[in-house]
């Protein structure tokens, strides 16, 4: 939770702007080949639905409200908050789903998903992305596969008309997903702007470090339909 790449929110609101364009701008003829020439098919292995293979499930505001109609406790924060104010209170773009002490979805039972039906939008079409990373060299380009030869099974024939609606929904998830980062960099600017807040790095560390000692509880403010529910999260003393 300690690392933050970069903390200043004007930056961070002008580059998840740049990457929304990168993403409306981005071929369709491209994106569908590249999914018909991987044709990725799940195997069933449940390998997604770990914090060993994948760090958290990050839930789109239209996911959180499907959640908490089946358990409102299976949400918390989700890691890796953004900014802390030097009142030491966190701030965080969204909710993730809770995992079990095993570090497995807290849906999970016996390798399958207990609300397939109901799945958050990440977990509809993961593997798939339309953003851009770093490779293990550093470069930074367009990523259109996650856990690539990790998981399931490729060069599977599959429809055209498959391949284009994985892409629209992968699309569709990716804009969503860069639309609620751009409305919480917003919120934590005009905030901040109105309460004389900034955010402070080294309060950040030092919290984190008391936090991650079980020496106090976070109060988070996690972005949720254009404003902040106040989250007071217990440090974990297992």
């Amino acid at each position: 939770m300690i690392n933050v790449k970069k903390n200043n929110i004007e930056t961070r609101l002008a580059d998840a702007r740049e990457e929304l364009a990168g993403v409306e701008k981005f071929p369709d003829p491209e994106f569908v080949g590249i999914i018909k020439e991987l044709g990725f098919r799940c195997e069933l292995c449940a390998r997604c639905c770990t914090r060993e293979f994948n760090d958290h499930v990050f839930l789109l505001d239209v996911d959180l409200a499907v959640i908490r109609q089946i358990n409102p406790d299976f949400v918390t924060p989700a890691p890796y908050y953004e900014f802390c104010d030097q009142r030491g209170r966190f701030y965080v773009s969204g909710y993730a789903l809770k995992t079990k002490p095993d570090g497995s979805c807290i849906f999970l039972e016996n390798k399958r998903c207990k609300i397939y039906d109901r799945r958050p939008s990440i977990c509809r079409v993961y593997p798939y992305m339309l953003h851009r990373e770093a490779d293990d060299s550093g470069k930074v380009d367009w990523r259109q596969i996650s856990g690539l030869n990790e998981h399931g099974s490729y060069y599977s024939e599959l429809e055209d008309s498959e391949c284009e609606a994985i892409a629209r929904e992968t699309r569709a998830y990716e804009e969503a997903y860069l639309r609620q980062m751009i409305g919480f960099f917003e919120a934590v600017e005009t905030h901040f702007q109105k309460n004389g807040l900034r955010h402070v790095q080294s309060i950040y560390d030092r919290r984190m470090r008391e936090f991650l000692k079980g020496k106090c509880e976070l109060e988070v403010f996690v972005y949720y339909k254009g404003g902040f529910e106040k989250y007071n999260l217990k440090p974990n003393t297992d």
